[in-house]
Protein backbone atom coordinates (compact mmCIF):
# COMPACT_ATOMS: atom_id res chain seq x y z
CA UNK A 1 0.00 0.00 0.00
CA UNK A 2 1.37 3.80 -1.06
CA UNK A 3 2.40 5.85 1.95
CA UNK A 4 0.75 8.89 1.86
CA UNK A 5 2.99 10.26 4.78
CA UNK A 6 5.95 9.37 7.07
CA UNK A 7 6.17 10.29 10.46
CA UNK A 8 9.84 10.79 11.05
CA UNK A 9 10.37 10.18 14.99
CA UNK A 10 14.08 11.27 15.91
CA UNK A 11 14.72 9.66 19.42
CA UNK A 12 17.88 9.99 21.28
CA UNK A 13 17.91 8.42 25.18
CA UNK A 14 14.00 8.97 24.73
CA UNK A 15 12.78 5.83 26.83
CA UNK A 16 10.91 8.30 29.51
CA UNK A 17 8.49 9.77 26.62
CA UNK A 18 8.77 8.34 23.14
CA UNK A 19 5.79 6.00 23.88
CA UNK A 20 3.40 8.94 24.24
CA UNK A 21 4.98 9.79 21.09
CA UNK A 22 4.70 7.05 18.88
CA UNK A 23 1.17 6.22 20.37
CA UNK A 24 -0.86 9.58 19.03
CA UNK A 25 0.58 8.31 15.26
CA UNK A 26 -0.31 4.60 15.52
CA UNK A 27 -4.04 5.20 14.68
CA UNK A 28 -3.56 7.49 11.70
CA UNK A 29 -4.11 4.63 8.96
CA UNK A 30 -2.37 1.64 7.17
CA UNK A 31 -1.57 4.12 4.47
CA UNK A 32 0.89 5.96 6.79
CA UNK A 33 4.42 5.08 8.43
CA UNK A 34 6.38 5.96 11.35
CA UNK A 35 10.08 5.57 10.93
CA UNK A 36 11.82 5.86 14.38
CA UNK A 37 15.30 6.68 14.65
CA UNK A 38 17.25 5.65 17.49
CA UNK A 39 20.56 7.77 16.99
CA UNK A 40 23.00 6.34 18.85
CA UNK A 41 21.03 6.18 22.42
CA UNK A 42 22.50 4.59 25.52
CA UNK A 43 19.56 3.54 27.48
CA UNK A 44 16.18 1.56 26.33
CA UNK A 45 15.32 4.11 23.27
CA UNK A 46 16.51 0.92 20.57
CA UNK A 47 14.72 -1.46 22.56
CA UNK A 48 11.48 -0.02 22.34
CA UNK A 49 11.65 0.79 19.22
CA UNK A 50 12.24 -2.61 18.13
CA UNK A 51 9.14 -3.83 19.98
CA UNK A 52 7.10 -1.20 17.70
CA UNK A 53 8.26 -2.71 15.02
CA UNK A 54 7.62 -6.33 15.93
CA UNK A 55 4.19 -5.17 16.95
CA UNK A 56 3.28 -3.67 13.99
CA UNK A 57 5.51 -4.55 10.98
CA UNK A 58 3.54 -2.88 8.29
CA UNK A 59 3.61 0.71 10.09
CA UNK A 60 6.77 0.99 11.60
CA UNK A 61 10.47 0.79 11.01
CA UNK A 62 13.44 1.33 12.20
CA UNK A 63 16.93 3.09 11.82
CA UNK A 64 20.00 2.51 14.17
CA UNK A 65 22.76 5.18 13.37
CA UNK A 66 25.83 5.92 14.80
CA UNK A 67 25.08 9.10 17.17
CA UNK A 68 24.72 12.32 14.31
CA UNK A 69 22.30 14.54 16.01
CA UNK A 70 18.07 15.92 15.44
CA UNK A 71 19.28 17.42 12.53
CA UNK A 72 20.82 13.50 10.82
CA UNK A 73 17.73 11.97 11.83
CA UNK A 74 15.43 14.19 10.05
CA UNK A 75 18.30 13.62 7.16
CA UNK A 76 17.57 9.79 7.22
CA UNK A 77 13.89 10.28 7.58
CA UNK A 78 14.18 12.02 3.57
CA UNK A 79 16.51 9.45 2.22
CA UNK A 80 14.57 6.82 3.78
CA UNK A 81 10.87 7.55 3.86
CA UNK A 82 8.07 6.27 1.58
CA UNK A 83 5.74 8.46 2.16
CA UNK A 84 4.43 11.67 -0.48
CA UNK A 85 4.50 13.90 2.62
CA UNK A 86 6.93 14.38 5.44
CA UNK A 87 6.34 15.12 8.71
CA UNK A 88 8.85 15.28 12.05
CA UNK A 89 7.57 14.78 15.33
CA UNK A 90 10.00 14.95 18.04
CA UNK A 91 9.88 12.13 20.55
CA UNK A 92 8.74 14.14 23.52
CA UNK A 93 5.72 15.53 21.37
CA UNK A 94 2.79 14.32 20.37
CA UNK A 95 -0.19 14.66 17.39
CA UNK A 96 -3.35 15.19 18.31
CA UNK A 97 -5.62 12.23 17.10
CA UNK A 98 -8.43 14.00 16.04
CA UNK A 99 -6.72 16.61 14.44
CA UNK A 100 -4.38 14.02 12.26
CA UNK A 101 -7.41 12.52 11.39
CA UNK A 102 -9.06 15.17 9.68
CA UNK A 103 -5.82 16.68 7.96
CA UNK A 104 -4.85 13.19 6.58
CA UNK A 105 -8.68 12.98 5.24
CA UNK A 106 -7.87 16.23 3.30
CA UNK A 107 -4.33 14.56 2.07
CA UNK A 108 -6.14 11.68 0.77
CA UNK A 109 -8.86 13.81 -1.33
CA UNK A 110 -6.05 15.78 -2.97
CA UNK A 111 -4.06 12.68 -3.98
CA UNK A 112 -7.64 11.23 -5.18
CA UNK A 113 -7.78 14.46 -7.25
CA UNK A 114 -4.35 15.12 -8.21
CA UNK A 115 -4.27 18.60 -6.23
CA UNK A 116 -0.58 19.24 -5.66
CA UNK A 117 0.29 20.93 -2.15
CA UNK A 118 3.78 21.32 -1.11
CA UNK A 119 3.47 22.65 2.01
CA UNK A 120 0.54 22.08 4.65
CA UNK A 121 0.44 23.80 7.50
CA UNK A 122 -1.25 23.13 10.85
CA UNK A 123 -1.52 25.37 14.43
CA UNK A 124 0.56 23.76 17.14
CA UNK A 125 0.37 24.32 21.08
CA UNK A 126 2.93 24.94 23.60
CA UNK A 127 2.21 22.43 26.22
CA UNK A 128 3.81 23.98 29.61
CA UNK A 129 4.16 21.37 32.18
CA UNK A 130 5.29 23.86 34.69
CA UNK A 131 1.80 25.51 35.20
CA UNK A 132 0.10 22.71 32.96
CA UNK A 133 -0.79 25.23 30.91
CA UNK A 134 -1.52 25.45 26.71
CA UNK A 135 -0.74 28.41 24.63
CA UNK A 136 -1.64 27.44 20.89
CA UNK A 137 -0.23 29.16 17.74
CA UNK A 138 -2.28 30.00 14.95
CA UNK A 139 -2.17 30.72 11.26
CA UNK A 140 -5.48 31.85 10.73
CA UNK A 141 -5.34 35.08 9.92
CA UNK A 142 -2.28 34.78 7.63
CA UNK A 143 -3.52 32.13 5.58
CA UNK A 144 -6.59 31.31 3.73
CA UNK A 145 -8.38 28.60 5.52
CA UNK A 146 -8.90 25.18 3.76
CA UNK A 147 -8.01 25.82 -0.27
CA UNK A 148 -4.45 25.55 -1.88
CA UNK A 149 -3.16 29.44 -1.77
CA UNK A 150 -0.14 30.93 -2.63
CA UNK A 151 2.47 33.06 -1.07
CA UNK A 152 0.63 36.20 -2.96
CA UNK A 153 -2.58 35.37 -0.74
CA UNK A 154 -0.82 35.32 2.57
CA UNK A 155 -1.47 38.48 5.33
CA UNK A 156 1.66 39.67 7.37
CA UNK A 157 2.27 37.58 10.05
CA UNK A 158 2.40 38.94 13.43
CA UNK A 159 5.68 39.78 15.98
CA UNK A 160 5.76 36.41 17.56
CA UNK A 161 4.13 34.28 14.66
CA UNK A 162 6.55 32.21 12.74
CA UNK A 163 6.21 28.62 11.03
CA UNK A 164 8.09 26.07 12.76
CA UNK A 165 8.80 22.73 11.99
CA UNK A 166 5.64 21.94 14.22
CA UNK A 167 3.69 23.67 11.58
CA UNK A 168 4.40 22.04 8.31
CA UNK A 169 4.26 19.19 6.61
CA UNK A 170 6.28 19.54 3.04
CA UNK A 171 5.98 17.48 0.14
CA UNK A 172 8.55 14.71 0.30
CA UNK A 173 9.94 15.00 -3.05
CA UNK A 174 10.25 18.67 -3.06
CA UNK A 175 12.90 18.01 -0.17
CA UNK A 176 14.23 15.33 -2.28
CA UNK A 177 14.85 17.95 -5.52
CA UNK A 178 16.36 20.44 -2.64
CA UNK A 179 18.92 17.89 -1.68
CA UNK A 180 17.81 19.17 2.13
CA UNK A 181 21.06 17.91 4.21
CA UNK A 182 21.04 19.40 7.58
CA UNK A 183 24.35 19.46 9.54
CA UNK A 184 25.19 17.13 11.80
CA UNK A 185 25.58 17.44 15.92
CA UNK A 186 24.03 20.57 15.55
CA UNK A 187 21.24 21.90 17.59
CA UNK A 188 18.36 24.60 16.21
CA UNK A 189 18.39 22.94 12.81
CA UNK A 190 14.55 22.90 12.84
CA UNK A 191 14.96 26.32 11.55
CA UNK A 192 17.02 25.82 8.47
CA UNK A 193 14.63 22.85 7.60
CA UNK A 194 11.66 24.77 7.91
CA UNK A 195 13.43 28.07 5.88
CA UNK A 196 15.15 26.22 3.00
CA UNK A 197 12.32 25.02 1.25
CA UNK A 198 10.19 28.12 1.34
CA UNK A 199 11.11 29.85 -2.47
CA UNK A 200 10.41 26.27 -3.62
CA UNK A 201 6.65 26.23 -2.01
CA UNK A 202 4.10 27.19 -4.91
CA UNK A 203 1.26 25.80 -3.49
CA UNK A 204 0.12 25.82 0.21
CA UNK A 205 -3.49 24.51 2.24
CA UNK A 206 -3.29 25.61 5.80
CA UNK A 207 -6.11 23.93 8.19
CA UNK A 208 -7.21 25.67 11.07
CA UNK A 209 -6.27 22.57 13.53
CA UNK A 210 -4.20 22.04 16.63
CA UNK A 211 -2.05 19.19 15.62
CA UNK A 212 0.95 19.52 17.14
CA UNK A 213 1.40 19.35 20.99
CA UNK A 214 5.00 20.81 21.61
CA UNK A 215 5.99 20.22 24.98
CA UNK A 216 7.84 22.64 27.18
CA UNK A 217 9.38 22.39 30.41
CA UNK A 218 12.44 19.81 30.44
CA UNK A 219 15.90 20.49 32.32
CA UNK A 220 17.33 18.81 29.51
CA UNK A 221 15.62 20.95 26.60
CA UNK A 222 17.74 22.15 24.03
CA UNK A 223 15.21 25.16 24.09
CA UNK A 224 15.64 25.65 27.61
CA UNK A 225 17.51 29.23 28.39
CA UNK A 226 20.86 27.95 29.81
CA UNK A 227 21.22 25.07 27.50
CA UNK A 228 20.73 27.94 24.35
CA UNK A 229 23.31 29.80 26.24
CA UNK A 230 25.87 26.75 26.49
CA UNK A 231 25.60 25.64 22.75
CA UNK A 232 25.62 29.32 21.19
CA UNK A 233 28.09 28.63 18.57
CA UNK A 234 25.80 25.86 17.21
CA UNK A 235 22.81 28.68 17.24
CA UNK A 236 25.07 31.30 15.38
CA UNK A 237 25.68 28.88 13.05
CA UNK A 238 22.17 28.05 12.08
CA UNK A 239 21.30 31.67 11.48
CA UNK A 240 24.20 32.32 9.53
CA UNK A 241 23.38 29.11 7.68
CA UNK A 242 20.13 30.52 6.91
CA UNK A 243 21.88 33.81 6.17
CA UNK A 244 23.63 32.05 3.01
CA UNK A 245 20.36 30.03 1.80
CA UNK A 246 19.24 33.20 -0.27
CA UNK A 247 19.75 36.82 -1.15
CA UNK A 248 16.67 38.14 0.15
CA UNK A 249 16.78 40.98 -2.26
CA UNK A 250 16.29 38.73 -5.29
CA UNK A 251 13.24 37.02 -3.35
CA UNK A 252 11.99 40.62 -3.10
CA UNK A 253 11.81 41.35 -6.80
CA UNK A 254 10.09 37.78 -7.06
CA UNK A 255 7.59 37.67 -5.03
CA UNK A 256 7.06 40.26 -2.24
CA UNK A 257 5.16 38.37 0.61
CA UNK A 258 7.57 35.61 0.15
CA UNK A 259 9.81 38.25 1.02
CA UNK A 260 8.20 39.84 3.78
CA UNK A 261 7.69 35.97 5.72
CA UNK A 262 11.36 35.49 5.14
CA UNK A 263 12.70 38.35 6.47
CA UNK A 264 10.38 38.14 9.33
CA UNK A 265 11.79 34.81 9.96
CA UNK A 266 15.50 35.76 9.41
CA UNK A 267 15.13 38.82 11.65
CA UNK A 268 13.30 36.61 14.43
CA UNK A 269 16.81 34.78 14.24
CA UNK A 270 19.15 37.51 14.45
CA UNK A 271 17.45 38.46 17.77
CA UNK A 272 16.81 35.42 19.68
CA UNK A 273 20.69 34.80 18.39
CA UNK A 274 21.27 38.05 19.96
CA UNK A 275 19.61 37.87 23.37
CA UNK A 276 21.06 34.68 24.39
CA UNK A 277 24.57 36.26 23.57
CA UNK A 278 23.67 38.91 25.64
CA UNK A 279 22.22 36.99 28.19
CA UNK A 280 25.37 34.25 28.93
CA UNK A 281 27.37 38.08 29.89
CA UNK A 282 30.54 36.67 28.58
CA UNK A 283 32.91 39.02 26.99
CA UNK A 284 33.54 36.65 24.31
CA UNK A 285 29.88 36.67 23.14
CA UNK A 286 29.75 40.14 23.27
CA UNK A 287 32.02 39.89 20.52
CA UNK A 288 30.80 37.51 19.20
CA UNK A 289 27.17 39.32 18.50
CA UNK A 290 29.07 42.41 17.07
CA UNK A 291 30.70 39.64 14.45
CA UNK A 292 27.63 38.62 13.82
CA UNK A 293 26.17 41.67 12.73
CA UNK A 294 29.13 42.96 11.06
CA UNK A 295 28.99 39.31 8.86
CA UNK A 296 25.74 40.87 8.08
CA UNK A 297 26.24 43.84 7.25
CA UNK A 298 29.07 43.00 4.95
CA UNK A 299 27.31 40.28 2.91
CA UNK A 300 24.00 42.02 2.71
CA UNK A 301 23.85 45.74 3.70
CA UNK A 302 20.64 46.11 2.53
CA UNK A 303 19.08 43.16 4.70
CA UNK A 304 21.37 44.71 7.33
CA UNK A 305 19.92 48.16 7.44
CA UNK A 306 16.14 47.09 7.35
CA UNK A 307 16.94 44.48 10.42
CA UNK A 308 18.44 46.73 12.31
CA UNK A 309 15.57 49.51 12.16
CA UNK A 310 12.75 46.88 11.83
CA UNK A 311 10.37 46.61 15.39
CA UNK A 312 11.93 43.02 16.08
CA UNK A 313 15.50 44.10 16.54
CA UNK A 314 15.10 47.29 18.11
CA UNK A 315 15.14 45.59 21.63
CA UNK A 316 19.02 44.46 20.81
CA UNK A 317 20.06 47.91 20.06
CA UNK A 318 20.21 49.79 23.59
CA UNK A 319 23.98 50.52 24.17
CA UNK A 320 26.18 49.57 26.96
CA UNK A 321 25.73 47.29 29.68
CA UNK A 322 22.87 48.27 30.89
CA UNK A 323 20.65 48.19 27.26
CA UNK A 324 21.91 44.22 26.72
CA UNK A 325 20.28 43.66 30.32
CA UNK A 326 17.43 45.56 29.33
CA UNK A 327 17.21 43.34 25.93
CA UNK A 328 16.96 40.05 27.97
CA UNK A 329 14.81 41.20 30.53
CA UNK A 330 12.28 42.32 27.76
CA UNK A 331 12.78 38.97 26.03
CA UNK A 332 12.08 37.61 29.12
CA UNK A 333 8.81 39.13 30.06
CA UNK A 334 7.49 38.95 26.45
CA UNK A 335 8.14 35.20 26.83
CA UNK A 336 6.40 34.63 30.03
CA UNK A 337 3.64 36.91 28.65
CA UNK A 338 3.00 35.57 25.23
CA UNK A 339 3.90 32.02 26.90
CA UNK A 340 6.03 31.25 23.37
CA UNK A 341 9.72 29.76 23.69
Amino acid sequence: MEKIITFAVPCYNSEAYMEKCIQSLLNAGDDTEILIIDDGSTDRTGEIADRYEQEYPDKVRVVHQENGGHGEGVNQGIRLGHGRFYKVVDSDDRLDPDALDKLLDHIRRHIRENVTVDMYITNYVYDHVEDNTQKPMRYNNIFPHERVCTWEETKPFGLTQYLMMHSVIYRMELLRELKIELPKHTFYVDNLYMYQPLPSVKSIYYMDLNLYYYFIGREDQSVNEKNVIKRIDQQLRVTKLMTECYDLNVIKTQNKQLYKYMFHELSMMYTITTVFLFASKKDEDIEKNRQLWRYLKEKDPITYRKMRTSTLNTITCFPGKIGRSTTVGLYRIVRRIFKVN
